[in-house]
């Protein structure tokens, strides 16, 4: 029986017998991981406070976040995180592939490892984090971890909690359209885990300003990251022949992809710009690729910024992306500075890159913005500040 096959006729039965049945799929499967050695685990640190994040790292975040904690007095920190094959793997301190993730012997180890070694966890996208055990979601193993004394918090990166028919309400860009399948699926688990947020009453970290409308108790975490290489790897704007612009499609159905590429398809045909559509390309090399670029088109659908415009900000490029009124107002409040990337969206993304090029010296101004803006809000320290508040109790201040 072939793996789709067999997802299709658990998908048919009720929950206990479907989990029952890929344990079963599972426990056979592994029997070669029976006598195999166990991927390694981190040794236990000896402060105060120590807190595992994972299972996503999502873009590299989790460990960013590990790193940024790792700062404060009397915390140490390690990242976990899932690999899985296909998917490029930015850097953690210890993972686990898909295979071993489902192994019951594995997870034994990975309990007893979190309970000897953690103080606290920091759960990204309500995902299991003691390995694949039927279960939908990390509920289970929270419970089980609260029960056992560790701290435990919630991190959401954006999809995992943003409510696609709250955004389409708000966004006249959005790409949500109920009946599509992403849509939809996106939906019920954005409901469900808006459920546990409530059932669970724990505190909640989200590293976008749009997801505050999401969960609005939430505290803002911004995302870190190193801008010494970004910076290191920018080349003086418009050196090229032509404007060189730039565009990552990570997640092409909420970015606007499609229409970004209609634009600057059409721009590079008529020879105003050279357009470069990245793929395929390991994020260890992703700086020196950006940094070559003067124009960075991040997204023009969903109304943030996050990863992915913070890194081309601190490599001095020009940002362009649908930022949106609301999130521009929310950094200014909680933060009193502007974001520094030029506002566009499907219609008027191509008059935003015209005039850009037109008034190179106004262009380069904007640019220049944005390493200062990284420094200040995305360089990790900000990050600690927020986590201090969860991590470092009263007692021990």
């Amino acid at each position: 029986m072939g793996d789709k096959t067999a997802v299709t006729m658990r998908e048919h039965l009720p929950a206990p017998l479907a989990r029952t049945a890929g344990a079963v799929r599972r426990r056979l499967r592994g029997l070669r991981y029976s006598y195999a050695q166990l991927p390694a685990f981190p040794p236990a640190a000896t402060t105060p406070v120590r807190v595992l994040v994972g299972p996503t790292n999502s873009a590299g975040q989790g460990h960013a976040w590990a790193r940024a904690a790792r700062t404060i007095d009397g915390v140490s920190a390690d990242s976990f995180a899932l690999h899985r094959k296909g998917q490029f793997q930015f850097r953690n301190d210890y993972g686990v592939p898909l295979a071993w993730f489902g192994q019951p012997r594995w997870q034994r180890a990975q309990r007893e490892h979190i309970l000897k070694s953690y103080s606290h966890v920091l759960v990204e996208s309500l995902r299991p984090v003691l390995g694949a055990r039927g279960y939908p979601d990390a509920e289970a193993d929270i419970n089980d971890l609260r029960d056992q004394g560790i701290n435990v918090a919630l991190l959401f990166h954006g999809s995992d909690i943003r409510l696609p028919s709250r955004h389409a309400k708000r966004e006249p860009w959005s790409p949500f359209t109920p009946g599509d399948e992403l849509t939809d699926r996106l939906e019920k688990q954005a409901r469900r885990h808006a459920e546990l947020v409530e059932s669970l009453q724990l505190p909640v970290f989200v590293s976008t300003v749009d997801l505050l409308e999401d969960v609005p108790d939430a505290q803002w975490l911004p995302v870190a990251i190193d801008p010494a290489p970004w910076a290191a790897a920018a080349r003086s704007l418009f050196s090229h022949e032509k404007p060189v612009v730039a565009h990552v499609p990570s997640n092409a159905a909420l970015k606007g992809t499609a229409d970004i590429d209609a634009v600057l398809t059409g721009l590079n045909a008529s020879g105003r710009i050279e357009y470069r559509r990245i793929t395929g390309v390991p994020h260890e090399r992703m700086a020196s690729v950006i940094g070559d670029a003067d124009i960075v088109v991040d997204q023009l659908r969903i109304g943030l910024y996050g990863v992915a415009a913070a890194e081309a900000l601190a490599a001095g490029r020009i940002v362009v992306s649908y930022v949106g009124d609301g999130v521009r107002h929310r950094v200014r409040s909680l933060t009193r500075r502007e974001v520094p990337i030029v506002e566009a969206d499907p219609g008027t993304l191509g008059d935003a890159v015209l005039g850009l090029i037109a008034d190179r010296d106004a262009a380069a101004e904007q640019a220049a913005q944005g390493p200062g803006f990284v420094a200040a809000l995305h360089d990790g320290r900000r990050s600690a500040e927020v986590l201090r508040n969860w991590l470092i109790s009263k007692e021990i201040l």
